[in-house]
């Protein structure tokens, strides 16, 4: 059954406002899945390199599986979605676009984004839509993986030798704004909330994330800044070059070839 024909689902506010909600979720999944398919043959190891490649093409698969659900509501082409918008209709976090930097950057970026997509997750497997909620509880089987993955290679940087703490603690301080920001509101998600698509609040979720990421970053001697300011815009269409450039090169065969598959 379609997502549009579920009586919780049956108002035309309620489902704009769920559409909007799994828009952002899809946008970060694709965008961050690129970055991660950038690292492809440039990873510090081949171990590495084919982790990350596997991560990209799940985050990209995961991102069809919403655009698609967001056509069920909206009526909308997933392709299209993916690759017909411009850059300030996109509703991603403003972290996953951010280029790659070196690989301490990267690392830190999956670790605290792949929390956050946990937690949020989490919310989406205990609602009571139950198409939602089965394609969650799917995607956390997938995603576990990439947690082990970005915490094993936070805790090894961020213990090895000086000059990579460093790095790490740098690129945390950098990134921790924009990865706070995860948790910034879409459009009337107040519907969302009251429809049972989700389990708790944004603010519930933030804190989840919160206590889950902060107990590894003490255990390995890291720490976040002490006057971060969230709100970074992302959910709101407020992005950097840094989309543009990207979404420039990842549209390129759709813009060529209107319609082509992905």
């Amino acid at each position: 059954m379609s997502l549009a024909a579920l009586p919780a689902l049956q108002g035309t506010d309620t489902r704009r406002a769920l559409a909007a909600y799994l828009l952002s979720v899809a946008d970060d999944e694709l965008i961050l899945g690129h970055r991660h398919s950038e690292w492809t043959g440039f990873a510090p190891d081949i171990e590495s390199d084919v982790a990350l490649s596997s991560i990209a093409q799940e985050e990209m698969g995961h991102a069809r599986l919403f655009y698609e659900r967001v056509g069920e509501l909206a009526e909308g082409d997933p392709d299209a979605l993916a690759f017909g918008r411009g850059a300030e209709q996109f509703r991603n976090l403003t972290l996953v676009e951010r280029s790659n930097g070196d690989w301490g950057y990267s690392i830190v970026r999956l670790f605290l984004y792949d929390h956050a997509d946990a937690v949020r997750l989490e919310a989406l497997a205990g609602g009571s839509v139950t198409p939602l909620a089965d394609l969650a509880r799917t995607l956390r089987r997938e995603e576990k993986y990439h947690l082990m993955y970005g915490e094993q290679w936070l805790r090894g940087l961020a213990t090895a030798m000086t000059d990579s703490r460093d790095r790490i603690q740098n690129a945390l301080s950098r990134g921790w704004a924009e990865a706070a920001a995860f948790f910034e509101p879409t459009e009337d998600f107040r519907s969302v909330l009251d429809s049972g698509a989700v389990a708790s609040s944004l603010d519930q979720q933030q804190e989840r994330w919160k206590e889950t990421v902060l107990s590894v970053l003490d255990a390995v001697g890291l720490s976040i800044p002490s006057d971060w300011e969230g709100g970074a815009g992302g959910r709101a269409g407020r992005h950097t070059d840094d989309l543009r450039i990207l979404l420039d090169e990842m549209t390129s065969v759709w813009r060529s070839e209107p319609g082509a598959k992905w």
